[in-house]
């Protein structure tokens, strides 16, 4: 799909309801390039080396390939695209951070002093933090949905522009105070349980913190009933402007042959499968966090964490750690390729 095509989706929405346009798009998903995952293959079985004795690292390049319809595959623009957003179920006192700290992250990234600044850097990626109205926190899930249909779906149109300026692999994050209770909101809405199957210690929360937010989970789950089978409207109802644009840059990068690291385990990839299986074969899962509730998850869609650092920052911090894995995989493909030719 041409970025003029994009252009369109995310600026005229055409059809009758706001979601008609996602849904279509989730139903026409291009396949991957099975003739360029196939000569990357070859060109590792030619190599001088003993048959698949590079593991995982001939498999990411495979994928690469696969996605982004290059062999061998290469990295040249990569992109850190982090979504901010903040939660008015945050007022239930499920974070021990404040609001405010939301804006503190972004503005810290801004003047380059986070900690997925340095990883950039280091591996030569490039950042974009996008703050998603963090003056306006959603609704509370508890009573309310968190967005509405038009809202939800302009954000994701919102996300799909993070591609706009040009990118050959795409990495994802999420920020913002109460982000860990909406993701387990979601994974509760999709993949049912209680609210104490899917919460954790999120940013620090004690035992006692950790209660409140499967009581807010039950809570939301609860007022939103049968609504939540549904996966877009799951989305709307107890997500969050971050989850929904995060939704939307996936499906751009899928239109625009572009691969995807997930940072940790961004709650919208449970949204996305629900809705197509397929519609994360494009994205490879860089990390994972301590939370127990994230490896349930990621079992369930199929998803195999890149790196185990036990990294809970999350802020893309594991996406941008797990670009240079990527990077070096395409550098190892090609450099290998060009010696056996």
């Amino acid at each position: 799909m041409p970025l003029t095509t994009l252009g369109k989706i995310t600026n005229d929405m055409t059809s009758a309801l706001p979601f008609d346009d996602f849904r279509n798009l989730l139903a026409t998903l291009p396949p991957a390039d099975a003739a360029a995952e196939a000569r990357v293959r070859a060109l590792f079985a030619k190599a001088d080396k003993p048959k698949g004795s590079l593991g995982r690292v001939e498999d990411i390049a495979a994928w690469l390939a696969a996605w982004s319809g290059r062999a061998p595959p290469a990295v040249n623009r990569p992109l850190v695209a982090i979504f901010a957003g903040n939660h008015g179920v945050a007022r239930h006192g499920i974070s021990p951070r404040p609001v405010a700290a939301t804006a503190n992250a972004v503005e810290l990234c801004a003047a380059g002093g986070a900690a997925v600044n340095q990883m950039c850097i280091a591996n030569d990626l490039g950042l974009k933090v996008f703050d998603l109205a963090l003056h306006i926190p959603t609704a509370d899930i508890t009573e309310d949905a968190a967005l509405d249909e038009r809202g939800c779906a302009a954000t994701m149109a919102f996300g799909m522009e993070a591609i706009a300026g040009g990118t050959d692999l795409l990495c994802l994050g999420d920020l913002g105070v109460g982000n860990s209770t909406i993701a387990a909101a979601l994974f509760a809405a999709l993949f049912g349980g209680k609210g104490a199957d899917w919460v954790g210690s999120g940013s620090g929360a004690d035992a006692a913190m950790q209660a409140r937010k499967a009581k807010v989970v039950d809570a939301a789950i609860a007022f939103h009933g049968t609504s939540l089978r549904d996966p877009l409207e799951a989305l709307r109802r107890v997500g969050g402007r971050e989850f929904a644009a995060i939704a939307g840059a996936i499906l751009a990068a899928r239109m625009q042959e572009i691969p995807v690291l997930l940072d940790g385990l961004a709650a919208v990839a449970a949204t996305l499968h629900a809705a197509n299986p397929a519609a994360l074969d494009h994205c490879l899962l860089a990390s994972l966090s301590p939370e127990p509730a994230h490896a349930r998850a990621a079992e369930r869609l199929g998803l195999r964490p890149l790196l185990d650092l036990g990294v809970s920052h999350s802020e893309g911090a594991g996406a941008a750690l797990a670009a240079g894995l990527v990077k070096a995989a395409a550098l190892t493909s090609s450099g290998m390729a060009a010696a056996v030719r």
